[in-house]
């Protein structure tokens, strides 16, 4: 991730050493070279916690979808996120927080450990479920702190993101110049997710005000354990949300699978879910298919008790499975979401961010914008999904039986995509008309 590393044990040090490699960066005003502080000593992430951090993760990424799905304009379309990407985006903030900005920030992500024990917790998993194989999946997730040229960091700060995410600090001139600030954020971004995610932070979001961008991109990129064989593919109906249809791209096979199914309980209304494992890893789609016409109820009950019981539910069965191609991107402002949430103090005027700033820094931080762009695409041979989350801060196998079970997705459905190791969500979405793009 980066090209220089430089150590340092003082803010003093680390201000001089930014403006040393700000000499040579041009007329952007920002430097890809990279300054680590030593990582504070912290004991290691404790199973434990880590356990809990990709349950409160999960949790969260359905708050999220919830809070999404109720504005009205995107509430009925396709929706793709990332609750691993933002989560550990404001995992980077957290350390900074205190007081009732702290409390907040860390209720919406349903965590009760101290902000440095989620960090290390959040890091972990990002680490665990990374993979790299030649000819195999790949997974892997970045996470980046820029810091305007001249701006004192606190030493302890840089320490915690140094130990649980191995970060450290890029420049930029944001005050000077944002817009080529901004670019050259967008550009590591660009660059992490193989091209997938452009322009994370949009014309205006990085201003003179900004002091801080932190920035978390994840990419994944797996074949099916099982492809699905391209001539089996042919348009067949899909029922969406308005009860219209329309004839899509339909990929079908009949074969064993992780399945369950249900009705009634707290969601009420009748519902199939499958497992489709990737291969050469613990990673997995999940999808979960109401009954035609119950999405919407479905998804407003669905909390993350209930998704577990779902997943937990699922055992091998065959399956004569219908599943229509999709490939489209998400691009949404959150702070209206998080705010939803319950995350209220961080964006205005009695933020307490004051965790970051070192001696000497001029004024109090808030965060001005958290944004997140995604994208997925499912076909016959797997699925290749990128997301790119920013926060902005500113001063102020048992035997199938014989007889399949028949899932046909020709109406709106969940997917969630998981390590299947530790539960944690990387990509949570919702299709409703896989012909929109």
């Amino acid at each position: 991730m980066s090209a220089t590393s430089v150590r340092t044990r003082r803010p003093a040090v680390l201000l001089l050493c930014c403006a040393a490699l700000l000499t040579a960066c041009g007329s952007s005003g920002a430097s890809t070279a990279v300054v680590r502080a030593d990582p504070v000593a912290l004991p290691p992430a404790d199973p434990a916690q880590v356990a809990a951090t990709a349950a409160a993760t999960g949790a969260f990424g359905l708050d999220l979808l919830r809070a999404l799905a109720a504005d009205p304009a995107a509430g009925g379309g396709n929706l793709v996120l990332s609750p691993s990407g933002l989560a550990t985006a404001l995992a980077m903030v957290l350390p900074g927080a205190r007081g009732t900005t702290a409390g907040e920030i860390a209720g919406a992500l349903h965590t009760e450990l101290t902000p440095e024990q989620y960090a290390l917790a959040t890091g972990a998993l990002n680490r665990s479920a990374a993979v790299t194989a030649k000819d195999g999946p790949v997974l892997r997730q970045a996470e980046d702190l820029w810091a305007q040229r001249d701006y004192p960091l606190d030493q302890r700060y840089l320490g915690v993101l140094a130990a649980a995410f191995d970060t450290g600090v890029r420049t930029a001139d944001f005050r000077k110049d944002p817009e080529g600030a901004r670019k050259a954020v967008n550009g590591v971004v660009e660059k992490a997710t193989e091209g997938r995610i452009k322009d994370l932070f949009g014309a205006g979001r990085i201003n003179p005000n900004t002091r801080l961008a932190l920035t978390d991109a994840l990419y994944l990129k797996a074949d099916w354990a099982e492809p699905f064989k391209a001539g089996k593919t042919g348009a067949r109906p899909f029922h969406r949300l308005d009860g219209t249809e329309t004839a899509v791209p339909t990929m079908a096979r009949t074969t064993g699978l992780r399945y369950a199914e249900g009705s009634g309980g707290i969601l009420g209304e009748p519902w199939q879910a499958v497992e489709l494992p990737y291969a050469g890893s613990t990673l997995a789609m999940d999808l979960v298919v109401p009954a035609q016409g119950g999405f919407a109820a479905f998804r407003k009950g669905l909390d993350q008790a209930e998704l577990d019981r779902i997943l937990g539910s699922l055992a091998p069965r065959a399956v004569d499975l219908t599943l229509p191609k999709f490939h489209f991107d998400t691009a949404n402002e959150l702070t209206p979401a998080l705010r939803a949430l319950g995350v209220k103090a961080a964006f205005g005027p009695d933020a307490d961010l004051s965790g970051i700033p070192g001696p000497g820094a001029d004024g109090g931080l808030a965060i001005g914008t958290v944004v997140q762009k995604a994208t997925i695409q499912v076909d016959e041979q797997g699925t290749v999904a990128a997301a790119g989350s920013g926060v902005g801060v500113g001063a102020m196998a048992a035997p199938a039986p014989v007889s399949p079970v028949e899932l046909h997705v020709d109406r709106p459905f969940l997917f969630l995509i998981r390590d299947t190791a530790t539960g944690r969500p990387l990509f949570l979405g919702q299709v409703t008309d896989p012909a929109a793009t």
